[in-house]
């Protein structure tokens, strides 16, 4: 289940990063309160999986999920490079979250 937590945890830090691109420094209400939300959210599902993951790991693939997750939603949503260098990188940080999670309890 922790590892199901975490997932959970990567989703939602994606759904607040992106958020706060509505957000205008939080001078928008109903996007600032969905990006508040989802990081009570995210932080949440992060502690529950905290618990029997290891920290390093754990906080690990949660920023690389979300990492990953809003460059990806950057490059749909905002137009942003999708750039054969760029692209790579995001697969290599999607390549070492597979590789924590392969090699941790």
């Amino acid at each position: 289940m922790a590892w199901v937590n975490l997932v959970i945890a990567g989703l939602f830090e994606i759904s607040w990063a992106i958020g706060l691109k509505y957000t205008e420094g939080f001078t928008k209400l109903w996007p600032s309160i969905f990006t508040i939300s989802t990081m009570s959210i995210s932080l949440y599902f992060l502690s529950q999986a905290l618990k029997t993951i290891p920290i390093g790991t754990g906080y690990a693939i949660w920023t690389g999920i979300g990492v990953s997750g809003t460059a990806i939603l950057g490059i749909i949503l905002f137009s942003e490079s999708a750039a054969l260098s760029r692209l790579s990188c995001i697969a290599l940080i999607i390549t070492g979250i597979v590789g924590l999670k392969l090699t941790s309890p």
